[in-house]
């Protein structure tokens, strides 16, 4: 028997371990537990943007070209100088357009005399076909006699006409190597700033199809423009007088101000997109921003100072029906709690509560009392839901209304939330969202 009683305390030991073992189950997988990511509710400023790149330009720039052909001979102005109107910033050589103009003088004299000459004939004429038509009268010339003089008085009437139009064509001629003369010194057409200069001194430019340009003038850097391309999908939201703030990557940090002048209705289509230009103008009091700078424009449709935020990210939240289910029947909204804890997405832990909001909620966890139904899917109007974390670590989902949003955050107009409430953005430990039909979309 001694020997017999550590034998039997052994088997009693093991056949209690085994029996606590299979009442137990350790090796039972246990139900997965449901975590909640959030986001809270925010208070501030919020505006309504639009975005566009776009490139600055002086208002006015005027390109200045030569009108005729020839070496450059002298460039009194370079790049940045400021010119006056009607001031020289260029000469061309003068001796070919000169020598021009002396063939077109030679021309027109020579048109003149030829003038004079065709009315010395058409005088003698005249006089010949007079004389002989009163001998005529007279009986004492014959008819074709008379005849003969007549057609050569015609005659020169109408050599003295091609006499006189050659005058004028020689006179134009004269009058346009004069003007060419002319445009061998190149004037300034604006007040303004040189930006650009295309040529140099003994340079040969040729105007024989084009006027080549010289010079780039911007009338008056302080007031310059932005022109921007809008996206045809934001372009309707603007108009004339909007605020509009941009950024140039010259000067990190620092915010220039704008505002529309103009939305242009000519579209451009680069690769297939289709864009607009909204023109801004610029006070560039400073000189500080110059053309041809790239700018990151930001239009302001409206702002609101002191707004309830509600984050994107939980509007975007919607739980299928079978989630709904398994978190109901997790924290006991539908009888069965379960009394396990619930975490947070920072880990924190919260015991659940069998709050009895889900007592008005439909079948797939919204609530019937604000919403209509239609086809078995929630009808909520303008309004949209987001789902709360109560304070006893539960969902609870709440209707608002959103106003003004600016792609991150969306203004509160109605609605039960308070700065600091917490949004759910995500859940995790529940069945798969896809191919589920969704709770609370809008």
């Amino acid at each position: 028997m001694k020997r017999w009683i550590p034998r039997l305390v052994v088997i009693l030991l093991v056949a209690g371990g085994v029996t606590a073992l299979a009442l137990t189950k350790p090796w039972a997988k246990g139900d997965p537990d449901i975590t909640f990511s959030t986001v809270p509710v925010g208070k501030g400023a919020i505006q309504a943007q639009v975005t566009a790149n776009g490139t600055l330009s002086a208002r006015t720039t005027v390109q200045v070209g030569a009108q005729v052909s020839g070496r450059v001979m002298a460039l009194p102005v370079d790049y940045n100088d400021t010119v006056k109107e009607k001031q020289i910033i260029a000469k061309l050589d003068e001796e070919p357009l000169k020598q021009q103009l002396m063939q077109a003088q030679a021309t027109y004299d020579l048109a003149v005399a030829n003038e004079k000459k065709a009315e010395v004939a058409e005088m003698d004429g005249k006089r010949q076909y007079d004389r002989n038509k009163s001998l005529q009268d007279q009986q004492l010339v014959s008819a074709a006699t008379v005849d003969g003089f007549e057609v050569t008085w015609k005659t020169a009437i109408a050599s003295l006409a091609a006499a006189k139009a050659s005058v004028a064509q020689a006179a134009a001629n004269l009058a346009q190597a004069r003007t060419n003369l002319g445009y061998a010194t190149i004037y300034s057409p604006i007040n303004g700033i040189v930006l650009s200069r295309a040529v140099d001194v003994g340079q040969t430019v040729q105007a024989s199809f084009s006027a080549p340009t010289l010079f780039t003038i911007a009338a008056d850097l302080s007031l310059m423009q932005i022109d921007t391309s809008v996206a045809e999908s934001d372009v309707g939201r603007l108009d004339k007088g909007i605020e509009a703030t941009f950024t140039v990557d010259a000067y990190p940090g620092r915010t220039f101000k704008g505002s529309v002048r103009q939305v242009r209705n000519a579209a451009v289509v680069t690769q297939g997109v289709v864009t607009y230009d909204a023109v801004i103008d610029v006070d560039n009091s400073d000189h500080a921003l110059r053309p041809g700078m790239t700018a990151n424009v930001t239009f302001v449709l409206a702002q609101v100072a002191d707004a309830i935020k509600i984050p994107n990210a939980a509007l975007r939240f919607k739980p299928t029906r079978e989630q709904m289910q398994a978190i109901r029947e997790h924290f006991g909204m539908t009888g069965g709690h379960k009394g396990s804890g619930h975490r947070n997405h920072d880990g924190s832990g919260s015991a659940g509560s069998g709050s009895g909001s889900a007592d008005a909620a439909g079948s797939d966890g919204a609530p019937k009392d604000h919403a209509n139904w239609k086809d078995g899917k929630p009808d909520y109007g303008d309004k949209k839901p987001v789902w709360k974390l109560t304070a006893e670590g539960t969902p609870k989902m709440v209707l608002i209304k959103p106003g003004l949003t600016d792609g991150s955050s969306t203004q509160l107009v109605e609605g039960d939330l308070q700065p600091g409430d917490q949004l759910i953005t995500e859940v995790q430990g529940l069945p798969a969202a896809s191919n589920q039909r969704k709770v609370g979309a809008f």
